[in-house]
């Protein structure tokens, strides 16, 4: 195994994700569900998230290449998906329980685009192009299991926090975790415009 790439991947791919910050939004979105399903919402948001960087490791730049989009397609995307979640968070919609399920939190925006998003997916294939045969695959396969265990280990032994702040709590962190998450996705909106308008100006050579 090529161990110099799985501990950059590793160190990246944490960096990316930041376990410690999506706690808020974790909470925000699930501490209103009993312990098991909270629980269950963290495992299905990891698995999904696993799933999607396997697939834009193995054939991300085909996908890409094939659709005809970039990585500020997939900023912009993100962003504005980002936004909408954050809107529900800040207006109070996602309190309501009938208007949202734990499959639905556990997918989106958990898994994407907050676990597997555009940062992480880049990333990934970028690191995928570097690998040199087997043993760079296993590097770069292991780092990103173990990236993704340590995100799912902090989100599920988080539930203490719900202990701790109550519904009230909850509620003010939701408010905060919304104002953050709509600070994610303006700058993700925006830095994919500034890409496009980059691109525009200064088009890459053919």
């Amino acid at each position: 195994m090529d161990v110099k790439l799985f501990g950059e991947v590793l160190v990246t791919l944490l960096v990316i994700s930041d376990p410690p910050g999506m706690v808020p939004i974790f909470l925000a979105l699930t501490g209103a569900m009993p312990k098991r399903e909270r629980n269950k919402a963290a495992w299905q948001a990891v698995a999904l998230a696993l799933g999607v960087i396997f697939v834009f490791a193995v054939g991300g730049r085909q996908i890409v290449t094939y659709l005809g989009i970039g990585v500020p397609a997939l900023q912009g995307a993100g962003g504005i998906l980002l936004l909408l979640v954050a809107l529900e968070l800040l207006t109070g919609k996602a309190d309501d329980p009938t208007k949202q399920s734990t499959s639905n939190v556990a997918l989106v925006p958990l898994g994407t685009p907050l676990l597997a998003g555009p940062g992480m997916i880049v990333a990934t294939m970028l690191f995928a192009e570097r690998a040199h045969g087997v043993p760079g695959f296993v590097a770069i396969s292991l780092g990103i299991v173990l990236a993704l265990l340590l995100v799912w280990l902090t989100l599920r032994f988080s539930g203490f926090i719900v202990k701790l702040l109550r519904p009230s709590g909850i509620e003010v962190l939701t408010r905060i975790a919304g104002l953050l998450l709509a600070a994610i996705a303006v700058q993700l909106v925006a830095d994919a415009v500034a890409e496009f308008v980059t691109n525009y100006l200064h088009p890459p050579p053919a």
